[in-house]
């Protein structure tokens, strides 16, 4: 299948950890022909890491989509029945984020628009990074994966020696899973060894 033409949904949340890995990866689905339009959580736009500062994020992805960033729940609303997204995907997907929109708690311009996106009966793609993902969230987790028109970008452990509870997407293969998705296929395995090909 070919993503030109699609309207693509990207999130990101505050594992900041994630986003060298992420940004390429926004980068592709441009290439291969989507309209990428961003949402970003307060966390994202306002915090300065030793990963880089926020306003350097900010500006990548600008550069990227060419699109205006999403940064509020009001300018999010519209992305249900209004301007409807063909798949949403958030990447990365901190635990706290997993676990709220798990529990339906809609606080941030990237849950209300996935929330808006699975109203539409439309693909929801989540690339989890977290360090409780085998702990107490690992509830949270499985609930999503258990959910309807809900797809994950395959995961494993980075670091099961160091950090044994926390699970990070390959988001290498974010692509292949939009693709999947859109046509209502997980791709498969969904579970990997990451920590060999990290």
């Amino acid at each position: 299948m070919t993503l030109k033409g699609k309207h693509i949904g990207f999130g990101l949340t505050g594992s900041h950890c994630t986003y060298s890995a992420v940004i390429p990866e926004m980068k592709k689905l441009v290439e291969a022909g989507a309209k990428v339009t961003p949402f970003v959580t307060h966390t994202v736009k306002s915090t300065d890491t030793k990963f880089g500062p926020s306003d350097d994020w900010i500006r990548q992805i600008k550069e990227i989509t060419d699109e205006e960033i999403v940064d509020s729940i009001v300018k999010a609303e519209p992305f249900g029945p209004k301007t409807p997204l063909d798949c949403m995907v958030i990447a990365p997907l901190t635990g706290a984020s997993a676990s709220k929109f798990a529990n339906a708690l809609t606080d941030s311009p990237v849950l209300m628009a996935a929330k808006a996106t699975l109203r539409n009966l439309s693909p929801v793609v989540l690339g989890i990074s977290t360090n409780d993902a085998l702990g107490l969230n690992g509830m949270n987790i499985m609930k999503l994966m258990a959910t309807k028109n809900i797809y994950f970008i395959p995961y494993g452990q980075d670091d099961p020696f160091k950090k044994p509870n926390s699970l990070v997407a390959r988001m290498t293969s974010l692509q292949d899973t939009i693709e999947a998705a859109i046509e209502g296929r997980q791709l498969q395995p969904v579970i990997i060894e990451k920590y060999k090909d990290s």
